[in-house]
């Protein structure tokens, strides 16, 4: 029996219930669910901590020994453990041979970066020439901006969502500022409709059509970062084109997450950071790209010797041989040991595909939603029951690993007894929760473990009150 072959989620776990005779929300089918994972294996690659390692560990209320459940690699991905190894074997270089580093060994620091390119370009869908690794998610999205934004009189608008990550948010505002055109009337804010949570892509789609001749960039996020909702990059995409706009997306929350196809979509531009879903460690090696169809007619607004072709940038003669493509945007070179965890992780990853990654993620994420539903639904027997809206979308197309699990109680007295459990996800007062179960490390188990443990904070909570 293969539970991924069914159509959804639902029928998965309601196939596998029967075939075990037990109840959907038995622990016995999450244990199968694991059993008949064919990337279960992907987790021992991950060093996962113990609950006794996690703050506030003096508080804890389960046993210390046991591996904390890890649900917030939307924020912070785990460590590789390969990671330690690689970042030891250039420190001891460094130590050994000091300068030579640079060209000797199976990481030259000159060009380590380079070496792993094509990994992370199978994680995004798109080719090697097209991808860079280098500064940070924000930095790039300036260096990017500031080719792709050409405002004028005419055409001067950057469409962005209202809710924004604030990065984004900030780096348009200085990017209009920085042309001479006033934020107020050049950013283009879109919010959902009244007493909804998300947008619609027809509305998007809607506002493309009637102001995209305005409009010089679009730039939305490839998944919201608050409500996890999964836009439809191609279709957004295909219609700013259209329009004459160039379109970009801030990929943070869907590199690893979700599979990407920027090539094969005509994406313009994209960034993201590495340290949540690619598990690169805290301030990581960003990526960034550029489709190649630009390559000879979108030229960096900044240069650095990096961008200069490797085959001549040793010559030092001051003429730029400049790289084409996102190549040509490199300033500097990378740091080696932001290099070492990226490769760590990018190697995890080539064990498997993005496909299989989402395929087993569609239905990690879709047993979350059937027990959250099953057990903290709204109940109008009893209105003082707390209870739990999903707020990202139940449409498997637009969300990715992430759910935004917003309570109709306050949250903070809940997610502290949750931590006391083991538990480490993300919390948005004044009542969400943010879980991401990732398929490179999360097991179903874990998701079983969590609802149960979300049952018991919310008792507990109640019982302090």
């Amino acid at each position: 029996m293969d539970p991924l072959s069914a159509a959804t989620p639902y029928d998965a776990i309601q196939q596998v219930a029967k075939f075990l005779n037990c109840k959907p929300t038995s622990a016995k089918v999450a244990r199968f669910l694991d059993e008949h994972d064919e990337l279960r294996h992907l987790r021992e690659q991950f060093v996962i901590p113990k609950v006794s390692q996690l703050p506030p560990s003096d508080l804890a209320l389960v046993d210390g020994s046991e591996d904390c459940l890890y649900f917030v690699g939307n924020s912070l991905g785990l460590q590789p453990k390969l990671a330690r190894k690689y970042l030891e074997e250039e420190l001891d270089k460094w130590e050994q041979m000091g300068v030579h580093g640079h060209t000797v060994g199976s990481r030259p620091w000159a060009w380590a970066e380079n070496n792993i390119e094509q990994l992370m370009a199978n994680v995004v869908g798109a080719k090697r020439e097209e991808v860079a690794l280098m500064n940070g998610l924000t930095v790039n999205l300036h260096l990017l901006l500031l080719s792709f934004y050409k405002p004028t009189t005419e055409r001067h608008r950057i469409l962005l969502e209202d809710k924004a990550f604030p990065s984004d948010h900030y780096a348009v505002e200085s990017q209009i500022s920085l042309r001479g055109f006033d934020p107020e009337k050049s950013m283009l804010l879109m919010s959902p409709r009244k007493g909804e949570q998300t947008l619609r892509t027809k509305d998007i789609l809607h506002t493309i059509e009637k102001e995209g001749d305005s409009i010089a960039v679009i730039l939305f996020s490839g998944v919201q970062y608050y409500t996890g909702q999964f836009f439809d990059i191609a279709a957004i995409t295909k219609a700013g084109q259209a329009k004459g706009c160039y379109v970009g997306f801030d990929c943070a929350h869907a590199a690893g997450n979700v599979d990407l196809r920027l090539h094969d979509w005509g994406v313009d531009f994209a960034c993201w950071c590495s340290y949540k879903y690619v598990n690169s460690g805290a301030g990581g090696l960003a990526g960034a790209y550029i489709h190649e169809k630009h390559a000879h007619t979108i030229k960096p607004a900044l240069t650095g010797w990096w961008g200069h072709n490797l085959k001549t940038r040793f010559q030092m003669d001051n003429k730029m041989d400049l790289l084409p493509g996102v190549g040509g945007f490199r300033l500097s070179n990378q740091p080696i040991l932001l290099v070492c965890p990226l490769q760590a992780s990018l190697e995890v990853f080539n064990m498997t595909s993005m496909k299989a990654l989402r395929k087993k993620s569609l239905l990690l994420t879709g047993y979350l939603e059937y027990l959250i539903k099953h057990y903290y639904s709204k109940d109008e027997t009893n209105p003082q029951k707390p209870y739990v809206d999903i707020i990202t979308p139940s449409n498997l197309e637009e969300r990715g690993c992430q759910l935004s699990l917003s309570f109709s109680v306050p949250i903070r007295a809940i997610f502290q007894e949750m931590e006391k459990r083991g538990v480490a996800c993300d919390m948005r007062e004044p009542n969400v929760l943010r879980i991401a179960p990732a398929p490179l490390y999360n097991s179903f188990s874990d998701v079983h473990r969590l609802i149960n443990t979300i049952g018991a904070s919310l008792q507990a909570s109640n019982e302090l009150q």
